[in-house]
């Protein structure tokens, strides 16, 4: 899924937003809705661009070792099934 906006793009939006503009105007200004602004606040608000960054790293490593856990568990229920079968 290809997003429109990044991180980089995405912090100082919300910096916007701190320093008073109406979420509204930004909305408007960035042909972005209330709910994408809000998402954003709650996943970006306060953060610096690095923090951001490395979020995203950290998000990216946690899915590849959730990956990587489910297709060992797949391995041992499959060492599992072809141990207990009775000849």
């Amino acid at each position: 899924m290809k997003k429109r906006f990044t991180e980089e793009q995405i912090i100082p939006i919300l910096k916007e937003a701190e320093a008073g503009l109406p979420v509204k105007e930004l909305c408007r200004k960035y042909n972005i809705s209330d709910a994408t602004f809000y998402t954003w606040r709650k996943k970006y608000g306060g953060l610096e661009v690095s923090e951001a960054r490395r979020l995203k790293a950290l998000e990216e490593e946690n899915a590849r070792l959730k990956k990587l856990l489910a297709e060992s568990m797949l391995d041992t229920e499959a060492l599992k099934a072809a141990l207990n079968r009775k000849y």
